[in-house]
């Protein structure tokens, strides 16, 4: 996906109450604005960081301003956790999935599980329906592999829960771990800060669940899927 216009880079001075952030323009001027990742985004809000937002002119809008992306260590990294679901469905689009190419019919936010909603929902003639969740990664800890999560998350263990309902089920169920970031080659569970929900992963896999994780090429004019990247956790098929 393309911005359009391109993003405007800034210093970020802070980021606060999980929805906003205060940055300097190129122009000397300060802003407020939106910051859409509620998480932790650990290791991604050190004050005077370099930035890029996104403008909106929208008048039901508060803040014109919204923060999209961060630069650490010299890599760009996006932030926004909105972003995900679309990358992944260009992605599945575009044949970066060659086990879900096959399928012709998308749907978007389809209920089912324990009054959740899945992401995406696969099907084909012929084929079992295939239910795919997509989570946002940005978290790195050691160079050239990604983690997830970052921080503890039930509602992430309750998705694998429900994903491995429907494997059992006889459908197929997926989990895809979008890596908002380019410079990562592998992908891991972050075992240590969450082990519940390890757990609930290990289960998962065991249960049927397939997982993949995907990395994208992120700069202030575009950000796009551009490949598969190794799953070190049992049981994950070699590229």
């Amino acid at each position: 996906m393309r911005f359009d216009p391109p993003l405007v880079p800034a210093t970020l001075l802070q980021r606060y109450k999980r929805f906003l952030f205060d940055a300097v323009l190129q122009d000397g001027s300060t802003i407020t604005g939106s910051c859409p990742n509620t998480g932790s985004m650990r290791g991604l809000t050190a004050p005077g960081s370099k930035i890029w937002v996104s403008l909106h002119d929208s008048p039901t809008r508060k803040y014109r301003h919204m923060f999209e992306m961060v630069e650490v260590e010299g890599e760009v990294i996006g932030i926004n956790t909105g972003l995900p679901n679309r990358l992944a469905e260009e992605a599945i689009r575009a044949g970066l999935f060659p086990n879900l190419s096959r399928y012709r019919t998308i749907r978007r936010e389809q209920r089912y599980g324990r009054n959740s909603r899945i992401d995406f929902l696969l099907s084909g003639e012929g084929f079992p329906d295939a239910y795919v969740e997509v989570k946002n990664v940005h978290f790195s800890r050691v160079s050239g592999r990604a983690e997830f999560p970052d921080t503890v998350t039930k509602r992430g263990a309750k998705h694998l829960e429900e994903l491995g309902d429907m494997a059992e089920g006889g459908h197929r169920a997926v989990m895809i771990y979008l890596i908002q970031r380019h410079d990562c080659e592998r992908f891991s569970i972050c075992r240590d800060l969450d082990p519940i929900y390890a757990q609930a992963f290990d289960r998962a896999k065991a249960r049927g669940v397939e997982t993949y994780a995907l990395r994208c090429r992120v700069s202030a004019e575009e950000i796009a899927a551009c490949g598969l990247v190794e799953m070190d956790e049992p049981g994950s098929a070699a590229l």
